[in-house]
């Protein structure tokens, strides 16, 4: 019998509930001192991990303490800051071009709006999304990085593929004072237990609720 959405809806909410038990600690990964620190962060952060992020910012947030500073160095230089990241010459390119606008149009300050945000190179709704709801506590949507993605289509919350349209349906779904919470649940249940390559579905405080699960007849 298909699902309805009131049904999947409802499941969600047990799901996270669950998932509030399973991972109190659940978080923003990526160190930051601040909203800048952790939009810098995030461009960063793309296709690499928030450890390695981590390993780079340390030192990157002591050479560089505000967006002024990107600015005054050649970009070859951040290029090396940054190399172990990778994609480190787009991500220059978008770090010091953020970094401008901010400086001429932000008077050096992260603005709070969506449509404010997206006018920054590097910035698309992830990124937009991860310094909205973790520096600001402004709930404007849910971030969907590769864990959320895999999670959400495991879990039976979306069959879509596309990044925008998986946040579209997680929206219907999860009530909006869980929106900031819930990614941060997914991405440390993700690394957890639903690991890629085999979810640790035994282990598992969702499982029953899980139409993907590898413990239900004929899955194994």
């Amino acid at each position: 019998m298909r699902e309805t959405k009131v049904q999947r809806q409802a499941r969600t909410e047990q799901i996270i509930k669950l998932l509030k038990r399973a991972h109190p600690d659940a978080h923003c990964a990526l160190n930051h001192g601040s909203a800048f620190e952790l939009l810098v962060a995030t461009i960063l952060s793309a296709q690499c991990t928030d450890e390695r992020v981590n390993i780079v910012t340390a030192d990157l947030f002591r050479k560089y303490r505000q967006p002024e500073d990107y600015l005054k160095v050649p970009a070859t230089e951040l290029q090396q800051d940054i190399r172990t990241t990778g994609f480190f010459r787009n991500k220059t390119k978008s770090i010091q071009g953020a970094c401008k606008l901010l400086t001429e149009e932000f008077g050096g300050q992260v603005p709070q709006t969506m449509e404010e945000l997206l006018r920054l190179p590097g910035v698309a709704r992830k990124t937009a999304n991860v310094v909205l709801g973790v520096a600001f506590g402004i709930a404007s949507g849910v971030v969907v990085d590769t864990h959320v993605s895999r999670l959400s289509q495991r879990l039976g919350l979306t069959k879509q593929k596309d990044a925008g349209k998986i946040e579209q349906d997680l929206v219907e779904l999860v009530s909006r004072k869980d929106w900031i919470l819930f990614s941060h649940l997914l991405i440390f249940h993700g690394r957890r237990v639903c690991k890629a390559r085999r979810p640790l579905c035994e282990e598992c405080v969702v499982e029953k609720l899980c139409p993907s699960s590898l413990l239900k007849p004929g899955r194994r």
